[in-house]
């Protein structure tokens, strides 16, 4: 008896050794971020603030000092912002005819290159950028875009991409997934490791309708979200099939869905109105809308890895 006396004291020490140090420790939070843009400032949004989210980071071109100044007029309708980095970098575009990457610590521009009508961006292999330049009056666009962050403004590669509007770099399957006009284009990485880099289409697949728009991964999952004028979309990479998203299929001008891989919130922004952007930001599961009026939301993305 004395014996499990002194043994379940030395138990108990322990246990309060542990407790004390934080070897029980829980895992930590899924993060509430969420990152979102459509005007001339991106910021970050806390939503596991008590009350009403709250801002916790905000860019303009004017908090990075090193861009030029032919740069930063064309930042004024940013139209995507992704978590580069594990979500210590961002990676931005705007229709304005740029894209660029910033370090959120900082806020510092570590890359920019002039794409026109630019609409989505994604970071690749060895430092380098991927960008979808939709259709632009004067030519330069309709285009798939290469650039490497160590060499600012100059294009390594281009490619025909008519009305570009999405690109996601697919880590697992090595694949470069670009949404154009009536399909969806996959490229493989070529002559990567020399100063000539290029993208090799691989092969396409015919959207269900034309006029593709948003494109983004659901993390963990072989599915990609995809929209259209007048649907959204899951297309299965592995089966390269398409099927009516469950919840948002008939919905029209969807701008950006984004599910978070923890919690499985969605989020999403539908234009309003006649207008190309929205005041709201809708949620659902849970179901909310976070309403700001004078806000131009174009594009929201958690901030979480994995893609």
């Amino acid at each position: 008896m004395k014996v499990f006396k002194r043994v379940l004291t030395v138990v108990m020490v322990l246990i309060g050794v542990v407790l004390l140090t934080g070897g029980f420790r829980q895992a930590p939070a899924p993060s509430q971020e969420l990152i979102v843009c459509g005007w001339d400032e991106v910021f970050i949004l806390d939503l596991a603030a008590q009350g009403e989210p709250r801002k916790v980071w905000s860019w303009r071109t004017n908090d990075s000092p090193e861009l030029p100044d032919q740069i930063r007029g064309l930042f004024k309708t940013t139209d995507e912002c992704k978590p580069v980095d594990n979500g210590r970098k961002l990676l931005i575009s705007s229709s304005g005819g740029c894209v660029a990457l910033v370090d959120r610590a900082t806020k510092r521009a570590l890359f920019y290159g002039r794409a026109a009508n630019a609409h989505s961006a994604d970071l690749l292999p060895g430092a380098r950028v991927a960008v979808a330049a939709s259709h632009d009056p004067q030519g330069r666009g309709d285009r798939l875009i290469l650039f490497d962050t160590s060499l600012p403004d100059q294009p390594l590669w281009e490619g025909p991409l008519t009305w570009g509007h999405g690109v996601v770099w697919d880590d697992e399957r090595q694949r470069l997934w670009a949404l154009a006009d009536t399909e969806l284009r996959i490229y493989r990485l070529q002559d990567w490791k020399t100063a000539k880099p290029r993208l090799d289409l691989e092969s396409t697949i015919p959207l269900p309708e034309a006029m593709g728009h948003d494109l983004y991964p659901i993390a963990g999952t072989s599915l990609l979200t995809l929209t259209t004028t007048k649907h959204a979309y899951l297309f299965d990479r592995d089966k390269r099939t398409f099927v009516l998203h469950p919840t948002l299929g008939n919905l029209e001008d969807v701008k950006s869905i984004s599910m978070h891989p923890v919690t499985r919130q969605l989020v999403y922004v539908q234009a309003e109105g006649e207008h190309w952007w929205a005041e709201r930001l809708h949620f659902l599961n849970p179901d909310k809308t976070l309403y700001t009026p004078g806000e131009h939301f174009y594009k929201a993305r958690w901030n979480v890895a994995g893609q």
